[in-house]
């Protein structure tokens, strides 16, 4: 079965801090999303409300079921059982900060099958492994022994390990170089296509998110500013004039970075 995710009216709070203010938003199964902004506007508090990571003050998260093999009629799982968290995995920024430091790679990878009790540790690590181009050599490697496009490999692998539906990837190369950060990025879309993978990604770079993502949501101030295609956002067809400032300061910063 394949899911997409819906949230309506999400809102987050921090005290008397609105970090979200009644957010809503509609990813079909093996959709690309966007969500853009500055920093401080809300997108990854929206990642973390819809995985289960941030306190949702109001509102719902449900998955939404798409296509079935079999036909089956099954009730999606519902946020915070154990299903859901396997078929909701989050891939975070900081591969330097997301792995313990003082646990092998080996050890990375078993403990969400331990955790979720799934067998076949084995095969699943080392097929793992394989699929995000790292070879058993890196097995028993501890963290600080690896690059960062390395270390955010081994985080990639560690949530595809419990076979999600939904990858929801926080900044996933903005801590990486140039030429690191492609491949991740090529990665990133070779699995979405075999493994037809519903992607929800934040991003600061516009070029990467209209690039990877069909659809995007712009964000300002914990509120969506509006919703635009990709196509759209490359044309500069857009409706709203934080979007277009956005996109003026993104040519600016790469125009900057060439010269």
């Amino acid at each position: 079965m394949s899911y997409g995710i819906e949230a309506n009216n999400l809102r987050v709070t921090y005290g008397n801090f609105v970090a979200v203010a009644d957010t809503s938003l509609a990813v079909g199964p093996g959709e690309t999303f966007g969500i853009v902004g500055e920093s401080g506007s809300g997108k990854s508090t929206v990642l973390r409300a819809l995985c289960g990571l941030a306190p949702v003050a109001r509102g719902t998260v449900r998955l939404v079921a798409g296509s079935t093999v079999d036909n089956s009629h099954e009730a999606p799982p519902l946020p915070g059982s154990k299903t859901f968290r396997r078929l909701v995995q989050m891939v975070f920024q900081d591969p330097y900060g997301s792995l313990h430091p003082r646990q092998t790679v080996d050890r990375i990878l078993a403990e969400p099958l331990a955790i979720h009790g799934i067998g076949d540790a084995e095969r699943r690590i080392q097929q793992a492994l394989d699929e995000v181009g790292l070879g058993s050599g890196y097995r028993f490697r501890y963290p600080h022994q690896l690059s960062g496009g390395q270390r955010q490999r081994i985080a990639i692998a560690r949530a595809l390990i419990l076979e999600p539906q939904i990858l929801l990837l926080d900044e996933p190369t903005s801590s990486l170089d140039a030429s690191v950060q492609a491949e991740v990025l090529n990665l990133l879309e070779d699995l979405r296509q075999r493994r037809v993978l519903t992607f929800i990604m934040v991003s600061h770079d516009l070029a990467v998110v209209t690039h990877m993502c069909e659809r995007l949501m712009v964000m300002q101030r914990g509120e969506t500013v509006e919703l635009v295609s990709s196509s759209d956002l490359a044309g500069s067809r857009v409706s709203h004039d934080y979007t277009r400032r956005l996109m003026e300061a993104s040519i600016g910063f790469r125009r900057a970075r060439a010269a």
